[in-house]
C-alpha cells in the first residue's frame, strides 16, 4: 500500500476468511478467529430477514412504538411523515439507469428505493398490509424493467449504493404474497452484482488507491446484501474477505490507515478530504458490519474494535473537538501512471453535517456490546431520532443512507435507580467505586445507571454508570464494584444478571449472578454483594424496583 503506515503497533490477529462457516463452525473448527467477540447473535444462521434488520428487531421496534417510548417513537414519527413512506407511491422505472456522464437519469431511481424501502418497514412494524403492497409493487416495477446500470465511473457509486439499498428493502418483503422474489433476485444477480465485482477487481482501471473509501464500501456493502439475499455464501464469503484483507481503500485497515492506541481513535480515510463523504463512511462500513453480524460474523470487533475507534473519531470531530492528523500518502490515477498525493492537515469541509448513521453504530457499541463511545453517542444525541433518504437533501447525497436508525438500532439509555425493597428511602450508588446502598441522594448522579443488554449475552442486563460511562457494576470477590470495562470475558460475566421477579415481591426485581447462578444482588450492612438467598430477610435484601 502506499500509505503512511500505521502509527500504533496493532497486531493482525485475523488471518483466514471471517466466513459464517469459520464463525459458527462449533468446536471442530477451532481455534475461532481470535478478533471475534463472544457476542455472536444467538440466530447467526442464514434466516430471513438478515440484513440490516431481523425479525427480533423489527419486533423490537414495534413494541417500542406500541408503547410509545422514546426515542423511537420519535423516529417512528420521522418515518411516517417522509412523503415516501406513503402508499400512493408511483415508481418511474427505466431500463437503462445512467450516473455520470451525458443523460444523467438516475435521480429517478434513488427515491423509488428509499419509497420501497420505508413502506416494507411501516409494514413490518405496524402490520398495515397496504405497505407492503406498495413496497412489493415499486420493487416489482424496477425488477421488471431495469436492465442496465451505465455511465462514467459513478456508475460504479449507482451499483453500490443502490445494489445494497434495493436488496434492503426486497429483503423486508421477501415473504410478501405480491412480490417477485425470483425476478428481483435476478435483477440483483445480472445487473448489480458483475459491476460490484468488476469494481473491487478492477478499480475501473485506476491504481489501486486511486478510490477513496467509499467506492469500495458501498461495492462491498452490496456484494454482501446480494449474497444474503440470494443465499449465495460465496458472495457472502467474497464480501467479509475484502473487508478484512482487500487491496482498495474500503478494506478496514485501510479505512482506518493510522490508530491512537492512547486516544482510542482511528484517523478515517477520508478525513483530509471532507467531512460528509467521511461520515457517509462510517455509515456505509457500519451498514456493512450490521448485515455481517447478523450473519453471525463479528466484523465490528476487528482489531479491538478498530472500527469504534474510527466512529470515535469523526464523531469527536464533527461535534467540534480536535482529533490527531498523520500526514496521508497515497497514489492516484491510472495504474499504468500513477501520481503522489499528499494531505497534511484534516478537512473542515462540511464539518457538522447531518448523516442519519450514527445510532446505527450507537446501537451495537453501546447497546449490545456496552462499549463507551462517548464521541457517537454525543454526535447521536444532536441528531436524534433520525430520518431517512429525502430528510437530508433532494440530491443523490440525501439519499446515501436508508436511514431511521434512532428507530431501528439506537440503544435504550433510561436512567434509573435501583430502589431497595425493605429499606426504601435508599437506592443502589457507587462511593468510591464500592457499592452500597444509602439514603435518597436524588439527583446525584452516582445512583444514576443505565440497564443495557447484558455484556454476556443470554437475556442478562448490565449496569453502567451515568457519571462514569464505560464502567459498569460488577462483583469482586463478591463484593460489587463499578469498574472499567476491560472487554474480557470474565469481566463480562461478573457484570452481566438476570432480572427475574423480585424474591420478596414479585412486583419488583431480583437480579441473578450470570456466573454464579445460585448467588443474587443484595445488601448487607448496606454494602452490595453477591450472596446466596434462603431467608426471608435476605430475600428482602435482595429484591429491587429500578425507578426511571
Amino acid at each position: 500500500m502506499a500509505h503512511s503506515p500505521d502509527t500504533s503497533p496493532l497486531r493482525r490477529v485475523a488471518q483466514s476468511p471471517l466466513t459464517r462457516r469459520t464463525l459458527l463452525g462449533a468446536a471442530a473448527a477451532a481455534p475461532l478467529i481470535a478478533w471475534t467477540a463472544s457476542m455472536i447473535p444467538a440466530s447467526a444462521v442464514a434466516s430471513h430477514p438478515s440484513m440490516l434488520h431481523t425479525a427480533a428487531d423489527l419486533s423490537r421496534a414495534a413494541q417500542r412504538v406500541d408503547a410509545g417510548s422514546q426515542p423511537w417513537t420519535g423516529g417512528w414519527n420521522r418515518l411516517v411523515a417522509n412523503p415516501r413512506s406513503t402508499t400512493g407511491w408511483n415508481p418511474r422505472p427505466l431500463e437503462t439507469v445512467i450516473r455520470g456522464g451525458d443523460g444523467q437519469n438516475y435521480a429517478q431511481l434513488y427515491p423509488d428505493i428509499a419509497a420501497a424501502y420505508q413502506n416494507a418497514l411501516r409494514w413490518r412494524i405496524s402490520g398495515d398490509g397496504t405497505h407492503g403492497d406498495a413496497a412489493a409493487r415499486i420493487l416489482n416495477a424496477w425488477s421488471g424493467t431495469l436492465t442496465t446500470v451505465t455511465g462514467n465511473a459513478d456508475r460504479f457509486l449507482a451499483a453500490g449504493i443502490y445494489g445494497y439499498q434495493f436488496a434492503n428493502a426486497a429483503e423486508l418483503v421477501r415473504d410478501h404474497p405480491g412480490f417477485d422474489v425470483t425476478r428481483f433476485r435476478d435483477m440483483l444477480l445480472n445487473v448489480f452484482l458483475p459491476l460490484n465485482e468488476d469494481f473491487l477487481t478492477n478499480h475501473n482501471g485506476a491504481v489501486i488507491t486511486n478510490y477513496w473509501a467509499n467506492w469500495d464500501l458501498c461495492n462491498m456493502c452490496s456484494i454482501l446484501a446480494i449474497g444474503i439475499f440470494a443465499d449465495r455464501q460465496d458472495l457472502v464469503d467474497r464480501a467479509i474477505d475484502y473487508f478484512e484483507s482487500g487491496a482498495g481503500n474500503g478494506s478496514i485497515e485501510n479505512a482506518t490507515p493510522f490508530v491512537y492506541a492512547n486516544e482510542g481513535l482511528a484517523q478515517w480515510q477520508e478525513s483530509g478530504r471532507d467531512q460528509g463523504h467521511t461520515m457517509m463512511g462510517i455509515g456505509l462500513m457500519g451498514t456493512f458490519c450490521e448485515m455481517a453480524w447478523n450473519q453471525g460474523i463479528d466484523c465490528y470487533g476487528y482489531g479491538g474494535n478498530r472500527f469504534l475507534k474510527g466512529c470515535e473519531y469523526v464523531a469527536r470531530y464533527n461535534v467540534g473537538l480536535e482529533v490527531p492528523f498523520s500526514e496521508y500518502t497515497w497514489q492516484s490515477g491510472p495504474a499504468s501512471s500513477p501520481r503522489w498525493n499528499t494531505q497534511t492537515e484534516i478537512s473542515t469541509a462540511a464539518r457538522g453535517q447531518a448523516r442519519p448513521v450514527w445510532d446505527l453504530v450507537l446501537g451495537h457499541y453501546q447497546g449490545r456490546r456496552g462499549l463507551s463511545a462517548p464521541w457517537s453517542r454525543r454526535i447521536a444525541e444532536t441528531l436524534r431520532p433520525d430520518g431517512g433518504g429525502g430528510d437530508y437533501g433532494t440530491t443523490s447525497g440525501g439519499f446515501d443512507h436508508l436511514g431511521f436508525t434512532t428507530l431501528m438500532h439506537a440503544p435504550d439509555t433510561t436512567l434509573r435507580r435501583l430502589q431497595s425493597y425493605n429499606v426504601q428511602d435508599r437506592y443502589a450508588r457507587h462511593a468510591g467505586f464500592d457499592m452500597r446502598i444509602d439514603a435518597d441522594i436524588s439527583p446525584a448522579a452516582d445512583a444514576l445507571f443505565r440497564v443495557v443488554p447484558g455484556l454476556a449475552g443470554s437475556g442478562t442486563v448490565s449496569f453502567e454508570s451515568e457519571n462514569y460511562p464505560g464502567r459498569y457494576i460488577r462483583h469482586e470477590d463478591f463484593a460489587l464494584k463499578l469498574r472499567a470495562n476491560d472487554g474480557s470475558t470474565l469481566f463480562s460475566q461478573d457484570a452481566s444478571f438476570r432480572q427475574m421477579a423480585g424474591l420478596a415481591n414479585a412486583g419488583w426485581a431480583s437480579f441473578q449472578s450470570y456466573n454464579f447462578p445460585d448467588r443474587y444482588i443484595r445488601h448487607a450492612n448496606y454494602a452490595l454483594r453477591i450472596d446466596p438467598v434462603s431467608t426471608d430477610l435476605s430475600r428482602q435484601d435482595a429484591t429491587f424496583r429500578l425507578v426511571a
